[in-house]
């Protein structure tokens, strides 16, 4: 298929940077490689699994042919023993646009994790540091109440940020409590003060939503049934047989790994890991479609429609050549 001429290297104000987002299952990833063969587009990856090495089939990683046709940036680039945080993907995520935009072509950043979408648009707050004798004081109430108490108070002192961080995710109900107890202010009000890192680009935001949730759930159970056949378990048992990996690592904490490492570790059977796994994947695209909803200025699809990829290159036509 014949691509569009590039645009003009190193011309920051004119490039445009085009965000692919959507819930997980929604069809981002083929839609992003039929785009890169209509147009001058080079992916970044937004996925905080995808970028480590080893952990392939849980990811629905894009595989070796897939990446030949379609290069993704900010895939397998660390261990699964290390952390990665949003502020370190806005960091090499604006390095990688910077590259791609001076050898003339587009960014396409296509991914689900929309907290990293929502950093590198928004920049960083100027939170305050972690404070060590507060977190213990925290870690000590999680295990007397649990974590879903703690949740339950973060709902009642930022609503907002609870709705966004899930029950379960104790690092982020932890800072969220930590940063209120710090300075009196929520961590969304500090959010609310940041700045954009990409205001001097001109900047599109384009969602695949479904119109059918039943649809969407039927594929998300599909996709891990699939997952298991491709030998999933098996993925996992080689991370879990290291040594040096463990459940409360960001990696491991990922959705499907989670659950997978509980059954491993004999805390469920393989019946309750499939179900929880699946239940916990729907669970992530209701909070990715919570956030989708009040995205500013996003473009909107219905990733149920008939020919998706020509309406959205049409789209993303018009935007390369609106200035």
């Amino acid at each position: 298929m014949k691509k569009h001429p590039t645009v003009r290297q190193g011309n920051l104000s004119s490039t445009p940077v085009i965000c692919l987002m959507g819930p997980t299952a929604s069809g981002k990833t083929p839609l992003a490689v039929e785009l890169v063969q209509r147009f001058p587009c080079e992916i970044i990856s937004v996925d905080s699994a995808m970028v480590y090495r080893g952990m392939d089939i849980g990811t629905a990683k894009p595989g070796a042919e897939i990446l030949a046709q379609a290069p993704h940036r900010l895939i397998d680039i660390l261990d699964p023993n290390l952390p990665y945080s949003a502020g370190q993907f806005r960091l090499d995520a604006l390095r990688e646009i910077q590259e791609i935009i001076a050898k003339g072509k587009i960014p396409l950043l296509v991914g689900g994790t929309m907290l990293y979408f929502r950093v590198l648009m928004q920049g960083l707050a100027p939170l305050p540091p972690a404070n060590a004798v507060l977190r213990a004081q925290l870690q000590m109430r999680a295990d007397v109440e649990g974590w879903q108490a703690l949740h339950a108070n973060l709902a009642k002192v930022d609503p907002i940020a609870a709705k966004r961080i899930h029950p379960q995710d104790s690092q982020r109900i932890q800072r969220a409590l930590e940063v209120y107890e710090l300075t009196g202010k929520t961590i969304t009000a500090w959010q609310v003060e940041e700045t954009s890192p990409l205001s001097h680009y001109r900047l599109y935001s384009l969602a695949l939503i479904p119109s059918d949730r039943a649809r969407l759930h039927q594929r998300i159970a599909l996709r891990f049934r699939q997952m298991l056949a491709q030998g999933f378990v098996a993925e996992v048992e080689d991370l879990y047989h290291r040594g040096d990996l463990s459940a409360d690592l960001p990696s491991i904490r990922s959705v499907g790994y989670r659950q997978a490492w509980a059954y491993l570790s004999g805390e469920i059977n393989e019946t309750e890991m499939q179900e929880q796994a699946i239940a916990a994947t729907r669970q992530l695209a209701k909070r990715q479609l919570t956030w989708l909803r009040s995205w500013p200025e996003v473009i909107l699809f219905d990733s149920e429609a008939d020919d998706i990829v020509g309406k959205v290159a049409k789209r993303i036509e018009q935007i390369i050549y609106e200035n």
